[in-house]
């Protein structure tokens, strides 16, 4: 017997678009007049290569609907690189960083942070919270903040005390890299369809060339789109978890 159930998913996606609510749903909903407006689309990652491994295929699906994608980086990635000393490195991976957001059509923002010694203190929030600010940004992507790095963890907190302090307000949302290993108990509220630009992203990530992209793959990155995918009814998917309480992005309709 078949029983059609509303979902709690549905109810949440369904709810939010009524409310006006900038969600995913309905940014990416083309027959939604309100994701006909161009959009500032902002993703805040530690290290080159976090961005485009955890969200890539979303910011590459945004940018082909002719949003703005910006990609701000906390660091260069200094220490990424064994053997070569932290300018060579930064070097290097900030011109793959390019690279990668060129195939993305994404803007890359760098915000001068060292890898393995981030800060969260009150001039890194100030920072981090102008580069923000510059670009007024409607949605905004950053690395959730349970994980068991700390660079990871540093980006995510500042990102969620911008969106705290936010004058003008908007929709945060968390990816997943390494999931596991890395990012744990993490529970996506939405789902992207990144079927259309799964091979687009894979690209993104192959330009970090430094950084061992079969092995970011081999980090559970495949699978986590298999899975992403399975549990949205795609062939691939990235999840993400939505932000809500105080400050919750608003747009007027």
């Amino acid at each position: 017997m078949s029983i059609k159930t509303n979902t709690r998913r549905q109810f949440v996606k369904t709810t939010a678009t009524g409310l006006g609510l900038l969600t995913l749903p309905t940014l990416l909903n083309a027959e939604n007049t309100i994701a006909a407006a161009k959009r500032k689309i902002v993703c805040i990652g530690a290290h080159p290569d976090d961005p485009e491994s955890g969200c890539g295929g979303t910011l590459a699906k945004l940018a082909v609907q002719g949003h703005e994608v910006t990609i701000i980086y906390l660091t260069t990635g200094e220490a990424g690189i064994a053997g070569v000393n932290h300018d060579e490195a930064a070097k290097t991976r900030k011109q793959e960083a390019i690279n990668a957001c060129k195939i993305l059509n994404a803007k890359p923002v760098f915000a001068g942070q060292i890898d393995g010694a981030t800060i969260a203190d009150n001039a890194a929030l100030q920072h981090i919270q102008s580069l923000i600010t510059a670009e007024k940004p409607d949605v905004v992507f950053t690395h959730w903040p349970v994980d068991s790095h700390k660079d990871h963890q540093v980006a995510g907190l500042l990102t969620i005390q911008s969106w705290v302090r936010a004058a003008a307000k908007f929709t945060l949302y968390f990816f997943e890299v390494c999931a596991g290993e890395q990012t744990m108990i993490f529970n996506p509220t939405d789902y992207v369809d990144i079927s259309e630009t799964q091979e687009q992203k894979k690209k993104a990530v192959y330009c970090h060339t430094s950084q061992d992209p079969p092995g970011i793959y081999a980090c559970g990155h495949a699978s986590m789109e298999d899975f992403r995918g399975r549990e949205a009814g795609v062939r691939a998917a990235e999840g993400f978890v939505r932000m809500t309480g105080k400050g919750m992005g608003m747009i007027t309709v």
